[in-house]
């Protein structure tokens, strides 16, 4: 189900508002969060009773709503759990809530216990979710209580929640100390198909293959182009991939001409040829325009419906579609990236080495340990691919700072070991674990009968 509210707001989105909608930021996050959980609400009712809810960890209102309409509630990540509690969590809750901490200290095997709250479960005994339970959806203001006598549930003890990580065991480690329900399945990849642009381009793969071949032939004008840019005999060397995804959207950009200058310098020293997905991130795809047309080293692509340019003695190949990663990234030197689960998961099982500019969230976690497993240079800083400011010594030192970064990843060193890690992560298949678990623990969690919810 689509919701059309942000599940983060970004402090940095704040300054990118207009005069006239200049909020403090607490107020239009409390504005957003009240329209996200209505929506939810109104989207649950629509298409409620069913077997179960699946949410992450920016929708946790699915949980309460899961106990509204007395179905069973899973989570599924795919990356690292990107918050953790405040250091005076637990000595607090012990104070406010003694009888309720008791409860979860003394859980049975296999049964919610207090590590479940401090994995992921705290935030949902916070002030402003037990205002709205108990004012929205007429539920206790904190799970596991009576409504009435505002005591724990002695008498009804759940399942540890069932949570289902979409990475692999072989690249995070996996602490014996997390809850019980805990599934780390291996990485997730939605289906090919859906990584095209267009639909003309969806219907030319199968979708249950990710070695597959693509004939230039039957690709539309779009991605042709990006075709042929991959395979340029006249050129030496693979291309170097970027793409920062909704870093963009988020409020992080503030400078793309900044950031296509960086690119510009990193090219004129070293030659290396690039592929930039926008992500239709409007700003950077203007920014990509306005340089063509200020540019006599630069080819307009036509026939597009995207934006789409060569700039910088045609080196840098713009494009704000997109194409599989499974298969583009196999054809690149190297993956610079925002730290994005699905990009690093993607560039690791291509293996491909990785740049890495953190930015938000688990993508400072992705950028660590993969410096750590030796597949990528030590993290960029944000001012080292996209400055705030187009002055020459920021372009210069920020082009430096990446023309190094490249020139460790391309090392035979670090290919080898991202060779050797994607051949180690290869026969893994998370999401085909994932519907066996479903199906073992919750559809049919009893064998030879049928569950009926």
């Amino acid at each position: 189900m689509p919701i059309s509210t942000p599940p983060v707001l970004s402090v940095h989105q704040a300054s990118t508002c207009a005069d006239s909608e200049l909020q403090s930021f607490s107020t239009r996050k409390k504005m957003i969060r009240t329209q996200h959980r209505q929506e939810c609400l109104s989207a649950d009712s629509e298409s409620m009773p069913g077997d179960f809810i699946v949410i992450n960890f920016f929708a946790l209102e699915g949980w309460s709503l899961a106990e509204l309409y007395q179905v069973q509630c899973v989570v599924a990540a795919p990356y690292v759990l990107p918050y953790s509690a405040p250091s005076s969590f637990e000595r607090q809750f012990r104070h406010e809530f003694p009888l309720l901490f008791k409860y979860f200290q003394e859980a049975p095997a296999e049964k919610v216990s207090w590590k479940d709250v401090q994995h992921w479960m705290w935030p949902l005994f916070s002030e402003d979710w037990g205002s709205w339970r108990s004012d929205c959806l007429n539920l206790s203001p904190l799970p596991f209580m009576d409504p009435v006598t505002n005591l724990p549930m002695w008498h009804m003890r759940a399942q540890s929640p069932l949570l289902l990580y979409g990475f692999s065991k072989k690249i995070v480690e996996c602490p014996g100390y997390w809850p019980s329900n805990v599934h780390v399945c291996g990485f997730w990849f939605l289906p090919v198909e859906w990584q095209f642009s267009c639909d003309r381009c969806r219907e030319i793969v199968p979708s249950h293959s990710h070695e597959y071949p693509i004939k230039k032939s039957l690709l539309c004008a779009d991605h042709s182009d990006l075709y042929h840019f991959l395979g340029k005999t006249s050129s030496p060397g693979l291309p170097i991939f970027i793409g920062l995804s909704s870093i963009g959207s988020m409020g992080f950009f503030q400078n793309p001409r900044a950031f296509l200058l960086v690119l510009k310098a990193v090219i004129d020293s070293t030659g290396y040829r690039f592929i930039l997905f926008s992500a239709g991130y409007e700003p950077l795809d203007a920014a990509i325009q306005m340089t063509a047309d200020g540019s006599s080293n630069s080819t307009k692509l036509q026939h597009s419906m995207y934006c789409k340019h060569l700039l910088f003695n045609d080196c840098l190949f713009c494009f704000s579609g997109t194409l599989p990663y499974s298969w583009l990234f196999p054809r690149c030197a190297v993956v610079i990236h925002h730290g994005g689960s699905g990009s690093t998961a993607a560039a690791l099982y291509a293996g491909t080495p990785q740049i890495i500019c953190p930015f938000i969230l688990d993508q400072f976690y992705w950028a660590e340990r993969l410096y750590w497993l030796g597949v990528a240079p030590e993290p960029l800083r944000k001012a080292q691919l996209v400055p705030d400011s187009e002055d020459a010594r920021s372009i210069k030192q920020a082009g430096d700072a990446l023309s190094a970064a490249i020139k460790h990843a391309l090392s035979p060193e670090m290919k080898d070991q991202a060779s050797r890690v994607s051949e180690r992560i290869s026969s893994e298949a998370g999401v085909d674990e994932v519907l066996k678990i479903l199906r073992d623990n919750v559809v049919h969690p009893h064998k030879g009968e049928e569950c009926i919810v």
